[in-house]
Parts: structure tokens; sequence; C-alpha cells
């Protein structure tokens, strides 16, 4: 089976065009690819589906094998692999995800390098502390985002009593300089930092604007892999229009023999 490599500011995946529906996905399969020793190595993995009511479908796994929530840089990325597999017959796109439907847009290609827009849904009880944008993320504002252990501290968040009834979560680490607003995650089914998380990056942003009574985006975000911009519009608690821009890079393509 073919397989690509893709990654949305360092977020990286492998990609399977499944619209014949014969892509394996045993536990053990997924957890064996994404392997960064003796698979191809990733963040996770996502597989295109077919559907009859929209472009295409959308099936996030997370490097342990386990299917995942909604995945922002993910989402970027299969909106370029399907334009790049010519599923999309114009710059738009609809598209189902485990979250519910999904709009995106192809802003700018070049080889190999996509400029995508992804519509996120809407968030009706947004806080300083914990946002879920389609995946479960708590927010923490730190003083030396460079300093901070964001593998010990995140991994006991994810794993505390607090969080058990929804298996888990992620965790954001966010400090602000120069009107840039710096973030750190530890991604729970990764069960390590991440370069970037769009998710997680949608949910500092809803935080930032509900800790400094921000109205409308857009914010722009800084992760370890690279930056993103974040729209939105606020009313109150509730965020719409909630938009994500950024890149998605093809990184290479071979084939699964075994």
């Amino acid at each position: 089976m073919h397989f690509w490599k893709f990654h949305g500011n360092g977020n990286d995946f492998v990609m399977i065009d499944n619209r014949k529906g014969d892509f394996d996905d045993n536990f053990n399969h997924i957890r064996k690819l994404c392997d960064r020793h003796f698979g191809i190595g990733a963040d996770g993995l996502i597989t295109l589906g077919a559907s009859k009511e929209y472009d295409f479908s959308m099936q996030y796994y997370n490097a342990d094998g386990k299917e995942g929530t909604m995945c922002g840089n993910g989402g970027r990325c299969i909106i370029a692999f399907a334009h790049m597999l010519h599923v999309l017959n114009e710059q738009k796109t609809i598209f189902r995800a485990i979250d519910g439907i999904h709009q995106g847009k192809v802003l700018h290609n070049s080889e190999n390098k996509w400029n995508i827009a992804l519509q996120m849904n809407n968030v009706e009880n947004a806080s300083e502390r914990f946002n879920d944008t389609g995946s479960p993320h708590h927010i923490e504002f730190v003083s030396n985002l460079p300093e901070t252990d964001v593998f010990s501290q995140g991994k006991a968040i994810r794993n505390s009593p607090e969080y058990k009834n929804i298996g888990g979560v992620n965790v954001n680490f966010l400090e602000e300089r120069n009107g840039i607003l710096n973030i750190r995650t530890y991604e729970r089914g990764v069960e390590n930092e991440t370069l970037s998380c769009g998710t997680g990056s949608v949910a500092a942003a809803l935080a930032y604007a509900m800790k400094n009574n921000i109205q409308n985006g857009p914010v722009e975000i800084k992760t370890m892999g690279g930056s993103l911009q974040i729209d939105f519009k606020r009313t109150n608690q509730q965020f719409s229009d909630i938009w994500i821009y950024g890149p998605a890079i093809k990184v290479f393509e071979g084939n699964i023999t075994g």
C-alpha cells in the first residue's frame, strides 16, 4: 500500500488514501507505522475515505494506535492531501471528521507545499483554563515557557483525576511575548511534547481572548514547529467562525511492504 508523509508545523502524519476501504486499521499495525525507530514515524496516521455527502471523510489515529479526536494540523494536511489527489474540484472543500463537518480552503500551493485555512467547530463555553476545540485541552499560563518542563508537568496533568472521565487531556503551556502567543503542548496519544498542535493552538487563542477580553481575532500563535494564525468571533463565552491558518507540507512518499 502506498503512503505519504505530511506535516503541519512539524506535527507529522502518515497519510493513507483509503477511498477503497482496504486499509488495515488494526491497532498494532497503526502503532508500528507511526513508530519512529521501526516504522515510518509520525505523531499520528490519517486516512482519507470516500463520502457520499461530502468531498471526503477524515479518520485520525494517534501514534499509540488508538482512534483520536479532531486534529487541527491533521485537518489542514488532509485538505492538502485531497487537493494533491485531485479529490477536490476547486479550492474549497467540505469534509466529515470525527467531531462533525468542516470547511476548508486552499489559499496557495506550490510544489509539495500548501497554505490551508480550516474552519473549526464553534465553542460554547470557553474559559481561561479548559477548552474543547474538537479535542480537550487544559491551559496553563506560565512566565518562562522555554524553561518549563512540558513533559513532566504535562504528563501529570494529562493523567490527573480531574480529567479521568474524558480519557485524559492535552496540556498547553502559554506565554505571551511581544504580542505573540507562544505555546508548547503535551499531547495525549503521543504521550510526549509535539512540535505543534492545531486544536491546542485554537484552545490557547480562545483562552487568551477570555483572559484579555479580546472580542475578535486574529491571534498569532508561535509553536515549536512554526507559526499559525487563529481567527474567531466572540460573544461572551461563545466563539464562532473559528478558522486556523497555516502550512501543510508533503515530506515524502513510499510503499508499505509488510
